[in-house]
């Protein structure tokens, strides 16, 4: 098996707001909060980034597909929609994506996206990962605060 390993360490800002910072050191910053009334909105919570992840993954297979194919694609939109209900326990769960690709060909190459369109979700780590039930390993490690104080609490 090819493994690759990617790594992201999260820091808590203040609140319920994070930065994300990335293994690769010129991908910058992301920063995530929750959603009020939990956090304050101060970027995408944790389920959008989600919705991205997967909406972006989905698309760069296709455009590499489409680029295989030699099939000029001038724009390509996509547009995640995801629900979230609460399970049996009550704990909310997205439990619905629907993502739409809209990519922008000319009229004479819409009948050679046939192919790629049967083929590319296959291509999608991401969708393909979820899809499949991805095993995640969870572990707390407590550490001791810093003079009785929480990191990131605007006491």
């Amino acid at each position: 098996m090819d493994e690759r390993h990617f790594a992201v360490e999260l820091t808590r800002d203040r609140s319920y707001t994070f930065t994300a910072r990335f293994d690769d050191q010129d991908l910058g910053e992301l920063h995530v909060d929750e959603t009020p009334p939990l956090g304050a909105g101060h970027g995408p919570n944790p389920t959008r980034v989600f919705g991205a992840a997967i909406g972006h993954c989905l698309a760069s297979s296709l455009l590499f597909c489409l680029g295989k194919a030699r099939v000029d694609v001038s724009d390509l939109r996509v547009r995640v929609h995801g629900t979230v209900t609460r399970n049996d326990a009550g704990r909310l769960r997205i439990t619905d994506l629907r993502v739409t690709l809209v990519p922008a060909v000319r009229a004479g190459e819409r009948e050679r996206l046939g192919r790629c369109v049967g083929l590319f979700e296959d291509f999608c780590i991401v969708t393909s990962s979820v899809r499949g039930g991805i095993p995640i390993h969870v572990e707390v490690e407590p550490a001791a605060a810093e003079n009785g104080t929480v990191p990131g609490d605007a006491s």
